[in-house]
């Protein structure tokens, strides 16, 4: 048994995410994105025509689509994570976190929070700056003493 198909009135009624990425610097410009449609994107000059054009080429995307009897994927959602998952570490870690949240005056949870962020950031930049070390370190020449290098990251992961 088949089941049947939406109306294109359905797909249309359907909200998708999109991403807004800026032109380059002295370029301007912006681009329109949406993931979760294969190449459906578009190109705007300002902020004041991102609604009608995201919605437009949106539009487009899933008219062409329809009339092709292509597969319209659904949405995804990023934010349907909980926020929530459990992390068994060592006792002696354990420990050294809460000590140092009560010392801060913050919570257990907003502290591993700030420092989980606080990773993550400097994980990003590592990875953008191609050097391999701590964003504290981005002005420092790669040929600098590597006792420094390694003194600036302890501080960072500290």
């Amino acid at each position: 048994m088949t089941t049947a198909r939406r109306s294109l009135a359905d797909f249309l009624a359907i909200p998708y995410r999109f991403n807004v990425i800026a032109g380059d610097p002295g370029e301007g410009g912006y681009v329109v994105e949406y993931p979760d449609l294969p190449g459906c994107l578009t190109q705007i000059e300002s902020l004041d025509d991102l609604v009608a054009m995201a919605n437009d080429v949106r539009e487009v995307w899933i008219e062409a689509a329809y009339e092709l009897d292509l597969e319209i994927p659904e949405p995804s959602y990023p934010e349907t994570y909980s926020g929530k998952f459990n992390v068994r570490l060592p006792r002696s870690l354990h420990r050294q976190l809460a000590e140092q949240a009560a010392a801060d005056g913050v919570s257990l949870n907003q502290h591993v929070v700030a420092l989980l962020a606080a990773g993550n950031a400097v994980r990003a930049v590592v990875a953008r700056n191609g050097h391999g070390y701590a964003a504290s370190s981005i002005g420092t020449p790669p040929e600098a003493d590597d006792t420094v290098l390694a003194r600036e990251m302890a501080s960072v992961a500290s």
